[in-house]
């Protein structure tokens, strides 16, 4: 009954980017009164990988009058969903999406698959994806969706600061370094994210908010450095916006106290 094999795809950890689109161009389908309402990655969490970790989840929603028998979701890259460019192979164990049902129509279909960075995921595979949804009611009702909503599989990053000198005297310059990396799939390390806009931000001691004070660009090694003047007593730290394969993230500030 299956349309193609079932790729494994959505339970990985990846971030689902915005809003759910669904494109003509793709061949979407129809019979019966079946919806599918929802979808989900992981609570919306986001789900990048680092070297070695396993992350996984899919979570579906779909009703019909007859209620829902069985899901299936799948990841793809290209622009032909019957000859993608691109999918990542299941585990070997895969089984059908486990439909529970919320009420008498309404069931929430949920697929579990694993990513393993350190096993055969490649720097390649980082970026956006379809994902593809595919559910099917008691009645023999259902609906697909090519291209229903996309996600991304993202490398893990991380990022630091370090301000110095500490203590600093009341208008002395202040040199504040730090390093993004990210994983590197295809060595099992991480690295250096080269040529990188990321930005100085400062919290004054007793406040609760961040304000920019400029954007440096990352070095061929990842490094980050730059001068400021310390005026009173806070928090320093760098914040990295993202990019379509790497997700945000921002270092912990580093306290200074101005004399």
């Amino acid at each position: 009954m299956r349309k193609r094999a079932i790729f494994a795809v959505l339970a990985a950890a990846t971030a689902v980017a915005g809003g759910f689109t669904v494109s003509s161009a793709y061949a979407d389908e129809t019979v019966g009164a079946i919806k599918i309402t929802k979808f989900a990655r992981n609570g919306g969490q986001k789900n990048a990988h680092g070297r070695a970790d396993k992350k996984k989840t899919g979570l579906g929603a779909a009703t019909d009058p007859s209620g829902i028998w069985d899901a299936d979701f799948h990841l793809w890259r290209g622009t032909d969903p019957d000859n993608p460019d691109g999918y990542i192979k299941p585990n070997e164990d895969t089984t059908p999406a486990d439909c529970v049902a919320a009420s008498a129509t309404t069931s929430t279909c949920s697929k579990t698959f694993t990513f393993e960075p350190d096993w055969w995921l490649t720097n390649a595979e980082a970026g956006t994806w379809k994902v593809g949804v595919q559910v099917w009611a008691n009645d023999d009702s259902r609906a697909q969706r090519d291209a229903y909503t996309t996600t991304r599989l993202q490398r893990f990053s991380k990022l630091t600061a370090n301000a110095a000198p500490e203590p600093v005297a009341k208008g002395k310059t202040l040199t504040v370094t730090g390093k993004l990396t990210r994983a590197n799939w295809d060595t099992d390390a991480y690295a250096g994210y080269t040529a990188q806009p990321v930005k100085l931000q400062f919290r004054k001691a007793g406040t609760s908010t961040y304000t920019t004070v400029k954007t440096v660009n990352t070095s061929s090694t990842g490094d980050l450095k730059t001068t400021t003047t310390a005026s009173v007593d806070g928090y320093w730290r760098w914040s990295f916006a993202g990019s379509s394969t790497t997700p945000a993230v921002s270092a912990t500030g580093d306290y200074v106290d101005v004399q």
